[in-house]
């Protein structure tokens, strides 16, 4: 297998921390952190086959941070925070629904607890969220956050958020991953007694018995603020800060194998973007760059060649 990056249409603006997703052939992504760590509202739509970009209705909610899912063809933006002038951070419950077709949003039911830069999986009929930012840690910015175990799931039949096992490693900046069954939960960071740590661990829950287990393999350097999807029972993971650098390397894990392969790397350094598939192409999109400050809004995308 060969890979190619190529570049695409940028965004109308540059950012990092946004919530994203796919629904019907398009990329949908809310708020994040524009200059200055700034956060935002505006709604960006991508369409991938006409490499275009417009707007949607701006978020009511303006928020870096947060996640998104898709349920029963609407799209659940939840979590994220804001940054006050005073330096304090505010670190949300609240849920907003976006519904595409109508480009109008509605308030969802709050989160048991507020969750900044979590992860989010969807599994069955079930919206799961994981950690993210501890909410004790409003007033020290992340390097001294421990993280957060804290996990819920929604129902959408009851309309309501259920507590579910913890995450046994209490991180942020993870990614999380749907595996077969399971939901994979990669990398991350934390302060932990001996200093900061950015993390190489996979764990993995299983919603079905509500446990979690580790995953059977870790990453190949710690990574927080990676991107990361699966693709034919494939894992990719991209950038991110492995605690040396912020990473410029694309990799690709084969459970059959049980071994990473390198692919393309990007041009730059870069983590806290947003990373999916569409058809046999990786989008890479926003985030930050090298300097972990800067933000971007260049599109790249990766073309997967088999051979």
């Amino acid at each position: 297998m060969t890979s190619v990056w190529s570049k695409k249409s940028p965004m109308h603006e540059a950012r990092s921390h946004f919530a994203i997703t796919e629904y019907r052939g398009k990329v949908y992504l809310f708020g994040g952190g524009g200059k200055d760590f700034k956060s935002l509202n505006s709604t960006g739509i991508y369409d991938p086959e006409k490499d275009t970009w417009h707007k949607g209705s701006d978020m009511p909610t303006t928020r870096s941070g947060a996640v998104a899912a898709v349920l029963n063809n609407r799209i659940y933006v939840m979590g994220g925070g804001l940054r006050h002038g005073d330096g304090r951070f505010e670190f949300f419950r609240r849920v907003e629904i976006y519904d595409p077709a109508a480009d109008a949003w509605s308030q969802g039911p709050d989160m048991l607890m507020p969750h900044d830069y979590p992860v989010s999986a969807v599994m069955g009929n079930a919206i799961y969220v994981f950690g993210g930012h501890h909410p004790d840690a409003t007033k020290g910015g992340p390097m001294t956050d421990p993280g957060f175990s804290f996990c819920e799931a929604f129902d959408p039949t009851t309309d309501t958020w259920r507590e579910i096992a913890p995450m046994p490693t209490p991180r942020f900046a993870s990614a999380a991953v749907v595996s077969g069954d399971r939901i994979l939960v990669l990398g991350g960071a934390g302060l932990r007694a001996e200093g900061f740590k950015n993390f190489d661990v996979v764990e993995s829950y299983d919603p079905r018995i509500n446990q979690w287990s580790e995953a059977g393999f870790r990453l190949p350097r710690p990574a927080a603020g990676a991107g990361a999807c699966i693709r034919n029972n494939r894992l990719y993971l991209a950038g991110g800060n492995s605690g040396d650098r912020i990473e410029n390397r694309t990799r690709c894990y084969d459970p059959d194998l049980n071994q990473w392969t390198e692919l393309s790397p990007l041009e730059t350094g870069r983590l806290v973007m947003g990373m999916l598939f569409m058809g046999d192409t990786l989008y890479l999109i926003g985030g930050r760059g090298a300097d972990g400050k800067t933000p971007l809004d260049s599109v790249d995308a990766l073309r997967l060649i088999h051979h």
